[in-house]
């Protein structure tokens, strides 16, 4: 596993260290994983309906309201 060096400001380190003081992580390194793991889900999902959007975008225009659109989405999205 590589090792990485970060600086933060105090108040940003002590969150940090409430945190991982917490029973639901080990220490401050599980806690940055896991907020790591996080974004990278939250990315995929925005990535996976920009390309809905995308799709939808290309194809030939119809009359579908925002809301069917929207709900179609959250239905294909990712962990829904």
């Amino acid at each position: 596993m590589a090792t990485m060096n970060v600086s933060l400001p105090d108040r940003m380190k002590q969150w940090v260290d409430q945190q991982a003081g917490s029973s639901r992580y080990a220490n401050a390194s599980d806690y940055v994983r896991d907020l790591i793991r996080r974004d990278q889900e939250r990315a995929e999902q925005l990535a996976a309906l920009q390309a809905l959007v995308d799709e939808a975008r290309s194809e030939a225009p119809v009359r579908v309201s925002m809301k069917d659109i929207m709900a179609e989405a959250r239905q294909k999205a990712p962990g829904r």
